[in-house]
């Protein structure tokens, strides 16, 4: 171990424990009672060393682990277990984990890799039109799972295949055009629709699991409000590519190589073809779920059972398919608001910090711009998902709506805007995880940080048209 990475060792322990002193603080000196009860002081506590777990990962603890503190903490306050353990019996997390498995069948099958030399294999090799194929892959595999990780898996390794076959230097511009480009249209354009990112299940079990908000998010009302804004930031974020990494190599690729690679992956296997016709008509039944009505939980249960029957996911997979540890981080965190509430926290946190938000809701376009502004500060120091930040501010927008009358579904851009953004690699996970894919074929840090500035300006110009468009649907009254 080097100095330096003892250092770091050494201030994250730290940083832990100077979380947990304020924790101790807030549990024995209750500093706003009569306001906040005993009891909501207590779960304030579990609250900031839960936070502190998540965010510096102490002994390499995992977060589902850290996740169990606050449960265990909340269950030994006599809260009813069945608040405690809601997230884990939510319509959203049951959407979340067979969702995940198609995201398995994706690799297991090499569906994923076929679709993204399919769509390679359209266009003769340039810069523009490799991109391209880059976004149509994107937005195909969004559609198939909500998984960033499994999108990464898959895309990264196309793009390096692609930069060293164009034989481009490393870490040139166009090196890291191509490769930049292929993780963000992983990451963005599946932002538009309820499933197409792991931000939108995450939201929906925090949504359900404040009362006033129960059943306002669906698959309908989240893409209305974030389709045309996800659309728009993809286009921006192509453009600024172009922009600030303009490539210094041409590409002297011919189009055999892709309509090679794809041949080199033989024909169609039966386990492709009917992972294909089975997660597609998954997102079919997402996308007309007004018409029908059957909840997405049911449908995407439907299809992993479908994916059993027919041997393509097997029962040795359902161990080791998908991260376990994800999902009851996850399904942890959906559990928070409704803990906030029996204790007393969450009325608590609306005196506190609603006044302080007051201000800003005088014009849609003074909120947005500085909610927007705050969550891309506070995302250098919340690293896990962002899911400590939506756990603060959802049980909060119930009091906002009735009070300066912004339609809670317009934080839903706000929150994916921040969590996604990635000024410094350390501060998004899908950076880190493409930059462990890539290798020594990886970008710089300068480049990375370049570009994530680009991401906070497209999001900034992004809101240019999207708060008109959410006013004329009436998202602020």
């Amino acid at each position: 171990m080097t100095t330096a990475t003892g250092s770091k060792f050494k201030v994250t322990d730290m940083l832990v424990l100077l979380m947990v002193a304020i924790a101790l603080y807030v549990a024995l000196a209750k500093p706003w009672m009569p306001e906040l009860t005993a009891q909501g002081h207590l779960v304030l506590f579990a609250l900031i060393v839960t936070i502190g777990l998540w965010i510096f990962q102490p002994l390499n603890m995992p977060r589902s682990i850290s996740g169990m503190f606050f449960l265990l903490f909340s269950l030994s306050l006599k809260i009813p277990a069945a608040t405690v353990f809601s997230g884990f019996v939510s319509n959203a997390l049951w959407t979340l984990i067979p969702a995940l498995f198609f995201g398995f069948v994706l690799l297991k099958t090499g569906l994923g890799k076929r679709i993204g030399f399919l769509a390679m294999k359209m266009f003769n090799p340039s810069y523009p039109t490799i991109v391209l194929a880059f976004v149509i892959i994107g937005l195909a595999l969004s559609a198939l799972t909500p998984s960033i990780t499994v999108r990464c898996v898959i895309i990264v390794p196309i793009a390096v295949s692609v930069i060293e076959a164009c034989q481009l230097e490393l870490k040139s511009k166009g090196s890291a055009l191509i490769l930049l480009s292929a993780w963000t249209m992983a990451l963005v354009p599946g932002t538009g629709w309820l499933t197409g990112s792991l931000h939108g299940p995450i939201l929906l079990g925090m949504y359900d699991g404040v009362a006033e908000l129960k059943g306002l998010m669906n698959f309908g009302s989240y893409m209305e409000v974030m389709l045309i804004p996800a659309l728009v930031l993809t286009v921006l974020l192509i453009g600024g590519a172009f922009m600030v990494l303009k490539p210094d190599q041409p590409i002297t690729l011919k189009k055999e190589y892709f309509q090679e690679e794809y041949k080199n992956l033989g024909p169609w296997s039966k386990d492709q073809i009917f992972s294909a016709i089975i997660l597609t008509i998954c997102f079919l039944m997402f996308f007309t779920n007004k018409i029908h009505g059957i909840p997405d939980g049911a449908t995407v249960l439907g299809g992993l059972f479908l994916l059993t029957l027919l041997g393509i996911v097997k029962g040795t997979d359902v161990g080791s398919g998908i991260s376990w540890d994800l999902v009851l981080f996850i399904g942890s965190a959906m559990s928070f608001g409704a803990v906030f509430a029996a204790s007393g926290l969450s009325k608590w946190l609306v005196t506190v910090l609603v006044p302080v938000i007051a201000p800003l809701t005088t014009s849609p376009w003074l909120f947005c711009y500085s909610i927007i502004i705050l969550f891309f500060i506070i995302r250098f120091f919340d690293v896990a998902v962002f899911v400590p930040t939506f756990a603060i501010f959802v049980p909060l927008l119930p009091q906002i709506s009735a009070s300066f009358g912004i339609n809670p579904l317009v934080w839903l851009g706000l929150f994916i805007m921040g969590a996604n953004s990635f000024f410094l690699s350390y501060t998004n996970m899908f950076a880190m995880v493409s930059e462990a894919l890539a290798k020594e074929r990886s970008w710089t840090s300068g480049q990375i940080s370049k570009y994530g500035l680009v991401y906070g300006v497209a999001c900034l110009i992004t809101l240019a048209i999207a708060v008109p468009y959410w006013t004329s649907i009436g998202m602020f009254h």
